[in-house]
């Protein structure tokens, strides 16, 4: 590619001047063929062709060859100076393009850090994450989500930060650093609401926001699958279960108001537990942002994610990685690639089930007894599907 379009350039031009009538002088055009190679690199490639051009302009061709050596030697000055400057210019970019690409290389790995990618098994659960962000190049932006095995079960947080882009990301840091300390240390899900909502007020003390407010959902999935939440705002997430049909369908699920966001009001003094389902080996919950719902095509159309979400997962067992990457394919494809705000999607799926009880006998399947075979056949007794 180096010689490429400079090496037709020159040929054209040798060409030219052999087969120009008497008192043509194309020689100068020479001159382009070395600040063509070296806007492209700043090898020495560029400056063996320059020597190459320099030469070609010394040397008579054609009928017109011997008509004006000054001509000539101002082209060889010619060349010779270009190149030389276009050298050392390009050199210089790519000094700063090597600089760039490092900075690029530690900005995505303090991303990569705040908003770390999921596990692909947590607590007897399959998950997978996703997120797109609106800022180019940002792999973070104003939705955050975390997943942690405690000793209270698998404890969950979806948020999303008041406008979005890289100038969310410090409410972010502070949310997400307050909900891994909170999650393994406070007994119940109130106490860790709390303990975001007070690092998210020195958050905005520290950086002088009145205005700013953080959505945020925290869930705890229980050993039985049974699923308590907390919800300050936030979109209520996505149920998939199986029909009689074996296919996989996407209910809503939620109940009443949420509390307003975290940052706009102080919490109530008593916060209510939801018991939101219960999920049955095999069935999966969808958290999601607004700006999965929110997104609208070129007509003004509103993203279908439930449909999205059912045609993701046809048939049984839920993949959650292939959810994630459908759905962020076909929100892509509706918007035409062009988000006008931040989005997260974390998929979790139910694996297996651990009640409690006395210890099963040898080669006997109890209630207590862990299933780890096919989710495409589990017992029947393990199927807990009664309705909260």
């Amino acid at each position: 590619m180096v010689f490429a379009l400079p090496g037709l350039w020159v040929l054209a031009v040798v060409a030219a001047e052999l087969l120009s009538p008497r008192g043509t002088q194309l020689v100068q055009l020479l001159a382009a063929a070395p600040a063509l190679a070296c806007a492209g690199t700043g090898r020495r490639q560029c400056v063996l062709l320059a020597g190459v051009c320099a030469l070609l302009a010394l040397v008579p061709l054609g009928s017109a060859g011997r008509l004006d050596t000054t001509a000539r030697l101002g082209t060889c000055c010619a060349v010779v100076a270009v190149v030389g400057l276009a050298h050392l210019l390009t050199g210089g970019r790519r000094r700063l393009l090597r600089e760039l690409e490092r900075a690029r290389e530690i900005a995505a790995a303090a991303q990569r850090t705040l908003l770390r990618p999921l596990p692909p098994r947590l607590g007897g659960m399959t998950l997978a994450g996703g997120h797109l962000s609106v800022s180019e190049g940002a792999l973070v932006g104003g939705d955050l989500y975390e997943a942690l095995a405690t000793p209270h079960g698998v404890r969950v947080v979806m948020g999303d930060v008041r406008g979005h882009g890289l100038g969310a990301i410090g409410t972010v840091a502070a949310v997400l650093g307050s909900f891994r300390e909170a999650a393994h240390d406070e007994p119940e899900l109130p106490g860790v609401l709390r303990r975001l909502e007070r690092a998210l007020q020195r958050q905005l003390g520290e950086r002088a926001l009145g205005e700013e407010f953080v959505t945020v959902l925290l869930l705890e999935v229980g050993p039985d699958g049974l699923v308590k939440a907390l919800n300050c705002g936030h979109p209520w997430p996505y149920r998939l279960s199986r029909t009689p049909g074996r296919r996989m369908r996407a209910t809503a699920v939620g109940r009443g108001d949420p509390l307003p966001p975290l940052g706009l009001f102080p919490l109530p003094g008593r916060l209510p537990v939801v018991r939101l389902t219960r999920l049955a080996p095999g069935d999966a919950l969808v958290l999601h942002t607004d700006g999965a719902e929110d997104a609208r095509d070129a007509r003004g159309e509103f993203f279908p994610l439930a449909r999205v979400l059912a045609d993701a997962a046809p048939v049984a067992p839920v993949v959650p990685a292939a959810v994630v990457e459908r759905v962020r394919t076909a929100l892509l494809r509706h918007t035409g690639g062009r988000l006008s705000d931040d989005m997260a999607l974390m998929v979790l799926r139910r694996d297996r089930c651990r009640l409690p009880g006395p210890a099963p006998r040898p080669g006997a399947l109890t209630p207590g007894h862990r299933w780890d075979g096919p989710l495409e056949s589990p017992p029947r007794r393990l199927e807990d599907t009664a309705p909260l």
